[in-house]
């Protein structure tokens, strides 16, 4: 087969760089679904992007935060006499989640300056770059918005503005991941099979629909109304949505008021999960004919990394008796970004690179 090349090398600091960027949004999504899963997320009342760096330093500064989170209405309705200690434990995650983000901006922008004083970035991934920078503004700002949707009224953040806010960390995080494809795999093979080609782009989008579903899972703690596999509380598919009554604007916006959204987000989740298998099972099947190392390469780390997912996906399900099991939903989500950035692996195995 016949390759593709750059006509210009990136230097081994650039790749560290963007491979370390990488990680970092990976991390800052996992640790974002921790601070979810805990219950942290509306313990940091204020958005203080100097000051708030430092957290608090002494007992009446810890009692002054306090004291601002027991006007939220998280505390009123849900955590009512809950102790400094179990407050500090929450206000960890919050935290941690806001300065690992800050730590990103240093961390990006700071080498950024360095190699594009030094003649290291070629002109194209300026560009790319650039946009990387603004698309994580956009990122950080829709979650001020997401956190601000928890401080009134609602005891938790709206699950719609929760999951536009995870579904913008994805286009960050499969921009970024594309464009370190692009550095790490410059040359690579052409391979002419265009039906392979949209299949690929089908899996793709299928599963950025599942980790949409995902996060209205997450956000309106979905599992809890149907704690069972593979059947829905007894049922192939729960009753419940099936009743004409429950189907107005009402419900959905206030989707906490009854089981009826939470169980039909849940319902497609199950039903696209099914999909995605069938789709990547079909893939792997077909992609065997290839002969290109990388795509072969790609499509067994996809189908290994389904099973993992629909295995936690499971277990996650099972466990929601009561609560949210936070290890089993962390790691659920984290698989789910791992088996996106494979996805994208396959889809750039027939990407052709334009020669700068």
């Amino acid at each position: 087969m016949a390759r593709e090349k750059m006509a210009y090398i990136i230097k081994r600091p650039v790749r560290v760089w963007l491979a370390i960027g990488v990680f970092m949004v990976i991390m800052q999504i996992v640790i974002g679904g921790i601070t979810r899963l805990t219950g942290s997320g509306l313990s940091i009342t204020k958005w203080e992007i100097v000051t708030g760096t430092l957290p608090p330093l002494n007992e009446a500064k810890w009692l002054e935060e306090f004291d601002l989170y027991k006007e939220t209405p998280q505390y009123q309705k849900i955590n009512d006499g809950m102790s400094l200690k179990d407050f500090k434990f929450i206000y960890f995650w919050e935290f941690f989640h806001r300065l690992w983000a800050r730590t990103m901006g240093f961390v990006f922008i700071i080498p950024f300056f360095i190699f594009l004083r030094r003649g290291w970035l070629p002109k194209p991934f300026i560009r790319k770059l650039l946009i990387v920078v603004l698309m994580a503004a956009v990122v950080a700002s829709f979650g001020w918005i997401m956190v601000a949707s928890g401080l009134i009224n609602r005891p938790w953040v709206n699950a719609y503005k929760l999951t536009l806010h995870l579904s913008l960390a994805l286009v960050l995080f499969s921009y970024l991941l594309w464009i370190t494809y692009e550095i790490f795999q410059p040359e690579k093979e052409v391979i002419n099979n265009l039906s392979l080609k949209k299949l690929g782009k089908w899996i793709t989008a299928v599963i950025c629909v599942q980790i949409i579903l995902g996060g209205l899972m997450s956000g309106m703690k979905a599992g809890l109304v149907a704690p069972t596999w593979p059947d829905m509380n007894g049922e192939v598919i729960s009753s419940l949505i099936f009743h004409k009554n429950m189907w107005n604007v009402e419900n959905f916006v206030s989707y906490d008021s009854s089981a009826f959204v939470p169980m039909l987000v849940q319902f497609f989740h199950r039903t696209v999960a099914y999909i995605v298998s069938g789709l990547i099972i079909f893939f792997f099947i077909k992609a065997r004919r290839e002969t290109a190392r990388p795509l072969l390469l790609g499509s067994r780390i996809m189908l290994g990394m389904l099973i993992i997912q629909f295995t936690l996906g499971v277990f996650t399900i099972i466990n929601c008796v009561g609560s949210v099991p936070v290890g089993l939903g962390v790691l659920h989500q984290g698989g789910a970004i791992i088996l996106l950035g494979t996805a994208l692996f396959v889809n750039y195995q027939f990407f052709s690179l334009k020669k700068e």
